[in-house]
Parts: C-alpha cells; sequence; structure tokens
C-alpha cells in the first residue's frame, strides 16, 4: 500500500498569515505529529518546516501508547553524508521538560482518578474538598520531611549538605507570625470561600427556576 503526504504550501501560508494577526508575538517553532517514532515522511515535513523556523523541533506524541504511557519526544535536524554528494538528514532527540500551570495539574489529577472508577467518569470535587485534599498532602510531605530529619539526627541516614540547604530555604520563607494572626487569617478565608460557594449556588439555583418559569 503506497501512502502519499502532501503539504498544502499556500494554505499553511495563509493559516499562519491570520495566526499572526491574532497573536503577533508567536512563532512558528517546529511541528508534531502523532506516532513513536521517526517516519520516512518525517523528513519531508520537516523540510517545509525548516523554511520557516531556523532550527524547528519535531515532537511526535505517542497517542497509541506503545510503550503503556503517552511518551513525548523531540528532536533536532542536522545534516549528514559526503558534501557534494548524497545527504540524508539525521533526528537528534532532545532532553523534555515538562512545565505545566497549577490549573492544568488540578485537570490532569482528575483526569488521573477515572483509571479506579468502572465506568471511567468521575465528578469534580468542592473547593472545600480541593483545600482539604491539599492540606493532607502538605501534612504527608511535613511527616516525610520531620522522618528524615529524625532519621539524620539519630544516624541512621547520612546528613545530605544539599538537602540540608533545600530545608533551610524552606524555613526561612515561613513567615513570621503568630498562632493567633494565622488562625484569624485562615477563618476569614474560610469564610470568603464559604460565601462565593453560597452566591455560586444561589446563582445555580435562580437559573434552574428562570428555566422552569420560561417553561411554564
Amino acid at each position: 500500500v503506497w501512502q502519499v503526504v502532501a503539504v498544502d504550501m499556500e494554505f499553511a501560508k495563509n493559516m499562519y498569515e491570520l495566526h499572526k494577526k491574532v497573536s503577533p508575538s508567536e512563532v512558528i517553532v517546529g511541528w508534531y505529529a502523532t506516532g513513536y517514532d521517526i517516519t520516512e515522511h518525517s523528513v519531508l515535513i520537516h523540510e517545509y518546516y525548516s523554511r520557516e523556523a531556523p532550527n524547528p523541533i519535531h515532537m511526535t506524541v505517542d497517542t497509541a501508547l506503545q510503550s503503556n504511557k503517552m511518551n513525548i519526544r523531540a528532536y533536532v535536524s542536522s545534516q549528514m553524508g559526503v558534501p557534494g554528494k548524497t545527504v540524508g538528514v539525521m533526528f537528534t532527540p532532545l532532553t523534555i521538560k515538562y512545565i505545566y500551570y497549577d490549573t492544568e495539574r488540578i485537570g490532569v489529577d482528575l483526569l488521573q482518578r477515572t483509571r479506579a472508577s468502572p465506568s471511567r467518569t468521575n465528578g469534580l470535587t468542592t473547593d472545600l474538598a480541593q483545600v482539604a485534599s491539599a492540606a493532607g498532602r502538605v501534612q504527608e510531605m511535613l511527616s516525610t520531611m520531620l522522618s528524615y530529619i529524625e532519621d539524620v539526627l539519630s544516624g541512621k541516614v547520612m546528613a545530605d549538605n544539599s538537602v540540608g540547604r533545600y530545608l533551610m530555604d524552606l524555613v526561612n520563607k515561613v513567615p513570621k507570625i503568630t498562632a493567633e494572626d494565622f488562625e484569624s487569617m485562615l477563618n476569614s478565608n474560610i469564610n470568603d470561600l464559604l460565601m462565593v460557594t453560597y452566591l455560586a449556588n444561589l446563582t445555580q439555583a435562580q437559573i434552574a427556576l428562570n428555566e422552569k418559569l420560561v417553561v411554564l
């Protein structure tokens, strides 16, 4: 079976020009494709994007989960061969570092919870439940930190200077406030959260009531 890869350069150019009108500060840095590895078609498409970017990055996303997870790889190309004769392209892998926002992490955590559900569904948690979950994770991390410190003091574990510097930096970042002030701030924030939750529920009830009145 012959597979044909076609790139409509004029269409891609027009779409890029339209995109620049909306986001003029964004530029093309590369392209991505679904798959586990580099194919013979990657060279042709990469050659096109080499005209749009100085050294474009090619990223592959394994949506088939061949390694039981969604692998993401990135490559840059370089010329290889004898000058003046046959020249090929070699893709060199890059080191990938995942950077995400806190809101994106919440969404990913919610998706991961569906793995344990037989129906593969899961509902959104309330704000108070999220606060309780975050407080529980902080408590677990503090317990791990205290256990490590006690093991170092008792001689069970060798002291690590880098870990000690991280802990000292963490302690210095903790604001110095009294327990009474902290409790007052916490109660104030909780009251604000409860008020927002109450107003949101009240708004939903009014919308539902208005929809029923319109139907009548």
